[in-house]
């Protein structure tokens, strides 16, 4: 049971629930302003504060931050009359840990004090996020996977070999890309990143090589490529895959030769830049449907890295989930550094089609989303408190890549109502790759109109 103070101007509203908290076994005490609940606070020591709003003097409003200031740090549920959006959204803003309105309804109060209060026994600290010096984030990983991986890239960083980076979208094949550069031996030097999915053939040998001036229609001005840009560093192309064929050819010829064309121009240019390569698809089977060249294939592999997914490497959950809260409460600028145990239970037993960026994006809806310092089960999504049991998982695990990939890419269509550019960064693929998915799989908007939602 658990002290807890109410702080309301209405007397008969502070006796009946001294009476109804303490027929619980809770010991309650009470005050009509702000001050004397302050004052008595700072004495009885309550883990809970249940504070109304509008109060003659002070409003428990302008109060709250001095109740979430008292050194025990007591949970704080907001009660008013008044059913304005703007309070609500000021309260959670300020600390509260629930809003609830008058007349109070018994049953929704004890619910939102039993939650607050097992929530509080059951927190578990997660207060040192792991980052790297300069504020980015670590690749992480204590599992057997990860470690031979970590030797791979301190092995291969200070040799020139090019490297191929493959697993599922969201692995972290770019942090392992960058992971190589800042081990090599020109970290200083710059990391020029390429997504070959993104750009129409044309636009991306422009992209890649550079072009002159007047090379093609609006080519006003010469402009340099990627590869020049990267100098004596390293260059990462992601989605390998996408390449055409004519541009397959010209990334042989800078493999084999330390040179490219710009469009337009007479003169090859050599280049010194490290070549890196990532693809979520087996480069081998496109080599043997004709798709991609078997010579730029064994060029581009002279090293492979291969990312598990996340599932296969649950025991790496915990050290991800701080490290990325971490980066997430210094971008939000919040400081979310606890989680429920049930949480975390919850995340370990998910499958993670999406993999560390879904991992990412949940924690960050979660974080933006929690009203006070730590994260609780009502703030997951759905489809990982639907799907969060030790039976769903290992039913997840029986699953084929391709069903898995179906799956996930049906349910993400689905919670952006099949808005395709939306579904496409979630996925962290082109849009292109995403019409060929959703054709392999005769996936259906069900909501179809005849009208595709691109934009």
């Amino acid at each position: 049971m658990a002290n807890i103070l109410v702080v309301d101007d209405d007397i008969a509203s502070c006796r009946t629930l001294q009476l109804h908290l303490g027929s619980q076994g809770h010991d309650v005490s009470w005050e009509n302003s702000v001050e004397a609940g302050l004052e008595t606070a700072r004495q009885f020591h309550p883990q809970l504060i249940v504070l109304d709003i509008r109060m003659p003097d002070r409003s428990g409003l302008d109060g709250l931050p001095d109740f979430k200031a008292i050194p025990e740090s007591p949970k704080v549920i907001m009660i008013t009359a008044f059913h304005d959006m703007q309070s609500t959204i000021e309260a959670m803003q300020r600390g509260a840990d629930d809003y609830i309105h008058k007349p109070i309804d018994i049953d929704e109060l004890d619910e939102a004090i039993n939650k607050i209060l097992n929530q509080s026994k059951e927190e578990d600290s997660l207060l040192e996020a792991k980052t790297s010096a300069s504020g980015g984030l670590n690749i992480v990983g204590n599992g057997r996977a990860m470690k031979d991986i970590f030797k791979t890239i301190g092995l291969v960083a200070k040799s020139p070999a090019t490297v191929l980076i493959t697993g599922e979208s969201g692995t972290g094949k770019e942090l392992v890309a960058r992971a190589i550069h800042d081990s090599g031996v020109n970290p200083q030097g710059p990391f020029v990143a390429v997504n070959c999915a993104a750009l129409v053939e044309t636009l991306l040998e422009s992209n890649m090589f550079g072009h002159e001036k007047g090379a093609f229609t609006g080519a006003i001005t010469r402009q340099p490529g990627k590869f020049e840009l990267a100098r004596e560093g390293t260059i990462f192309l992601d989605e390998i895959s996408e390449l055409s064929p004519a541009i397959q050819a010209k990334l042989l010829r800078v493999l084999q030769y330390k040179e490219f064309t710009p469009l337009g121009a007479k003169q090859a240019q050599s280049t010194n830049a490290r070549i890196i390569a990532a693809t979520n698809v087996s480069l081998g089977e496109l080599v043997e449907s004709g798709e991609f060249r078997k010579d730029l294939f064994y060029r581009l592999q002279v090293v492979n890295i291969h990312l598990p997914p996340l599932r296969e490497r649950r025991e790496d959950l915990t050290d991800l989930v701080q490290t990325l809260l971490g980066r997430i409460n210094r971008e939000l600028r919040r400081n979310v550094t606890h989680i429920a145990r049930d949480v975390l239970q919850k995340l370990k037993n998910y499958h993670w089609p999406g993999n560390v960026r879904e991992l990412e994006n949940a924690l960050m809806k979660a974080v933006a989303l929690s009203p006070g310092d730590t994260l609780t089960t009502d703030l997951l999504p759905a489809e990982i408190l639907n799907s969060a049991s030790e039976n769903n998982a290992s039913e997840s695990l029986e699953l084929s890549l391709e069903d898995m990939e179906r799956l996930h890419v049906k349910r993400i269509l689905a919670s952006v109502d099949w808005h395709k550019g939306r579904a496409c960064e979630i996925l962290g693929i082109s849009r292109p790759r995403l019409r060929r998915i959703i054709t392999q799989y005769g996936l259906e908007n069900p909501a179809e109109s005849g009208m595709e939602r691109d934009d």
